[in-house]
């Protein structure tokens, strides 16, 4: 970023995104793995762990808990980091081609970051302490303050670190099949509380107990999220080289990212997968072992979702109709735009559907898998019905709304400079 913009009108910001500026690739990746980030955490409350999964799986439970773990589990997650890192410098460059300065860029950024932390604060004491919002809005902090204003040259640093991690996991794959195939210690039993953070206060008797019990889990589960921020400086580094907003010039990038970021993460969790299907039979030791390479493989799979759906949006601009004028994509781009308010209202949901002094689903359900997974598709239709039917109206999602006047105050966005069109920076 250059600071040429900011000699034209030194004390200009400019507000939020508008709905022409916005890209297709983003809000339908949001929309769409909405539904990855409810399955997980429905499996999350039903079973109250992380990762939440049947510890006794009979017929088709097997099966669905190696679904989750080759492609659900530690893999959703990364995807939204990795956007929220796009969405940083997005929102920079607005600012900046606006005319701001840059220390007005890194304020608006600073305070928007701020409040985002507090939401977090918010939703992860009174509905989740699962939360991701606080381990964003920290992690936006410090990215502002020591990365933002960073060259090309610094930035490319990421991308050695993505390389020693993939060493490490190629470290971590020989470590675990050479377990597999060599054990012989206690046999492992399939783990339903790997991190117990963030969980157990969905067991509480009360509300009153339950934020009480979050009070204490939200911290913890904060900083353990917090280790995100590798995938969002990944993500930033694309957003600095428009590659979601020109699928086409970086097709060959996003073909190579899809087949072996998705690649790696199904191969990383397939063991996993086969242990918690109870296929797979491990020692204690080796268990350790394939749950580390399944949450170090999962980043990759979230960089792999996105440059998918950037491959997907491509596709779906080549059509001779606009891609919004379907009524699945439209909805599903519809909460892309909300995906704030989307995620808080799943927070609601299970609140609601679980929690032993509400329905309290989880003690009731003959199979706490299926009434989860369910409940999760249910939840998700939901906000895209509510999202699709806010866009028929041109309304914007309640948090979406709050967030930004917070950043931005009362005045109205102005207009983007039409120079080029930039995906939203939210």
């Amino acid at each position: 970023m250059t600071d040429a913009a900011a000699t034209r009108n030194p004390r200009a910001t400019r507000g939020p995104v508008q709905r022409s500026e916005r890209a297709l690739a983003p809000d339908l990746a949001r929309g769409a793995m909405l539904l990855l980030i409810a399955l997980a955490n429905s499996a999350g409350v039903f079973f109250v762990s992380a990762p939440g999964i049947e510890p006794e799986p009979h017929g088709l439970e097997r099966g669905y808990n190696l679904f989750m773990f080759t492609f659900v589990h530690a893999r959703a997650l990364p995807m939204f980091a990795f956007m929220f890192g796009y969405g940083l410098v997005l929102l920079a460059l607005r600012q900046e081609a606006a005319g701001a300065t840059p220390g007005a860029v890194r304020t608006v950024l600073l305070r928007r970051n701020a409040w985002l932390a507090a939401f977090g604060l918010v939703h992860g004491i009174l509905l989740l302490s699962g939360d991701i919002l606080g381990a964003y809005g920290i992690v936006g902090i410090v990215f502002t303050l020591l990365l933002l204003r960073r060259g090309d040259r610094f930035h490319r640093l990421v991308l050695w670190i993505w390389g020693a991690t993939t060493a490490y996991m190629v470290g971590l794959a020989a470590v675990a099949v050479w377990g597999i195939a060599n054990g012989t210690g206690e046999r492992a039993t399939i783990p339903t509380r790997e991190f117990d953070v963030g969980w157990a206060s969905m067991e509480a008797p009360t509300y009153a107990a339950s934020v009480v019990a979050r009070l204490g889990e939200w911290p913890a589960h904060t900083l353990y999220a917090s280790g995100v921020i590798f995938v969002v400086w990944l993500g930033a580094w694309a957003a600095r080289r428009r590659i979601l907003e020109e699928p086409a010039r970086h097709r060959r990038l996003l073909w190579c990212t899809a087949t072996g970021g998705l690649g790696i993460a199904v191969a990383g969790g397939l063991p996993m997968g086969l242990f918690s299907a109870g296929v797979l039979e491990v020692d204690v030791s080796t268990a350790g072992w394939i749950k580390l390479l399944y949450e170090v493989s999962g980043s990759f799979g979230g960089v792999g979702y996105v440059a998918l759906f950037g491959l997907l949006a491509l596709a779906l601009s080549r059509m001779r109709s606009a891609p919004a004028s379907n009524p699945v994509i439209g909805a599903l781009v519809a909460l892309g735009q909300r995906s704030l308010s989307g995620y808080l209202f799943q927070s609601f949901a299970w609140l609601a559907l679980v929690s032993p002094w509400a329905l309290n689903l989880g003690a009731r359900a003959d199979s706490p898998t299926f009434t989860a997974a369910w409940c999760a598709v249910g939840v998700w239709l939901a906000t895209v019905a509510g999202a699709a039917l806010m866009q028929r109206y041109a309304l914007q999602g309640p948090a979406e709304v709050l967030l930004r006047r917070l950043t931005y105050g009362r005045r109205r966005a102005t207009t983007a400079p039409a120079a080029r069109r930039q995906p939203s920076g939210r």
